[in-house]
């Protein structure tokens, strides 16, 4: 009798949801450890983009590559970090053909701290992707009239949003049943949003039924927030706009991927 109070003492305590999302967050980072080749498209795809774009249109946007930069480096940050957000799905729907999410579901902690740590883990990405582009474009010369706080600020925001905007993913990573079809769909949503926005151009030179949809494109109002932040002049309402976005989509996609992920 006392050796089975003992045994029920001696038991471990379970984890908190912050610890056990935290931990299926440190499993994300050691796979990029195991698998570099992840770390591609944080890396050389933004160094690429940054490049092509800069020199490919600059001269021919802005007059010089170098005022071109002041204008379109932001946006191409956000670009970059925003298209990598549908690896989360990706990585999510992978993990459960392979059956590695049915095991999760046997162990005793919080049961969507699987999903919540999968993103916390990509948040590492978009901090190495968002500070890859930056240190390319202080190279090639950028001066964002912000500053260091500026600067941090807007990436700041562009990894809270991307949070947020990951949930949209790990839906379809749940909805959809491979891995191609996630990066499919993903792709029909982000190239209209990111192309067709104040990413490369001013929207004032497009056509106003096209202007009518930039105009309420979520990630012209990002852009125009970081912009904002980096130049040194912060725009509220922007940034406003963004933060309550942000939220929105952490309420509505991310109460339907827990509803889905508990009922699979």
């Amino acid at each position: 009798m006392f050796s089975a109070v003992l045994s029920r003492s001696a038991a471990p305590t379970r984890p908190s949801a912050l610890a056990a999302s935290l931990t299926f967050g440190w499993r994300a980072v050691l796979k990029i450890k195991h698998v570099p080749e992840q770390l591609f498209d944080v890396t050389a795809f933004p160094i690429i983009m940054t490049l092509m774009f800069t020199y490919l249109f600059g001269g021919a946007l802005a007059g010089s590559t170098g005022e071109y930069l002041q204008f379109f480096l932001p946006g191409i940050m956000v670009t970059s970090v925003v298209m990598i957000t549908m690896y989360t799905g990706v990585g999510l729907n992978t993990d459960i053909e392979k059956g590695v999410f049915d095991r999760f579901r046997t162990l005793p902690v919080w049961r969507p701290a699987a999903l919540v740590g999968m993103i916390f883990g990509d948040v590492l990405r978009y901090i190495l992707a968002a500070t890859t582009i930056m240190v390319v474009g202080l190279i090639l010369g950028f001066r964002p009239g912000g500053g260091v706080p500026g600067v941090l600020g807007g990436i700041g925001l562009l990894v809270i949003f991307s949070f947020a905007f990951s949930w949209i993913w790990t839906m379809f990573g749940l909805l959809l049943r491979s891995e191609k079809s996630v990066m499919g769909v993903s792709m029909l949503v982000l190239f209209p949003l990111t192309f067709l926005s104040n990413v490369f151009v001013e929207p004032s030179t497009m056509p106003g039924w096209l202007q009518a949809f930039v105009k309420v494109n979520p990630i012209t109002h990002l852009v125009s927030a970081i912009r904002s932040i980096m130049a040194g002049d912060p725009d509220m309402p922007e940034i406003m706009w963004t933060l309550l976005a942000s939220a929105a989509l952490v309420l509505v996609f991310g109460a339907v991927t827990m509803r889905l992920y508990n009922r699979k």
